[in-house]
């Protein structure tokens, strides 16, 4: 998978990206477009991923703090899923972290998903809380630099 990163809103990564998270979040999982897309676009960097050319995957990092990006977004696209490209996203996603200096991630994870983010190493804090009517809980990954 080839990966793609971009601040650019006006591009066609971006767009692709945008694509992806409306089919995921507002079509899929009822979140109403207003909360999906937010007024951190432009605070944000954005990653895609591609196989053969076709955007499949995608996430948003937000820079908290010079050590913490704060992984927002994360999605891949129905027919992709369940061939381990999540695993590779957020793989990528460490790599830049890294590249960057940045020693921890932090994410909300959609309940459903904690197991999948425990897996790679993230770690629950807190109690959950609802986000656009979805449980999530907060988790926490430090990266060794």
């Amino acid at each position: 998978m080839e990966f793609i990163w971009t601040v650019d809103l006006t591009s066609g990564y971006y767009n692709d990206a945008i694509s992806i998270r409306k089919k995921v979040f507002v079509e899929e999982q009822h979140v109403p477009p207003e909360l999906e897309i937010d007024d951190l676009e432009d605070k944000t960097i954005h990653v895609i991923g591609y196989l053969e050319d076709k955007a499949v995957s995608t996430a948003r990092l937000y820079q908290k703090n010079d050590t913490t990006f704060k992984v927002q977004r994360v999605a891949v696209s129905l027919d992709f899923r369940k061939q381990n490209l999540g695993n590779q996203l957020m793989l990528e996603i460490e790599r830049y972290a890294k590249e960057k200096q940045v020693n921890q991630l932090i994410l909300d994870a959609q309940d459903h998903a904690l197991s999948f983010y425990e897996k790679l190493g993230y770690q629950i804090e807190g109690d959950s809380f609802m986000d656009a009517g979805i449980p999530h809980h907060k988790m926490v990954k430090t990266l060794n630099l």
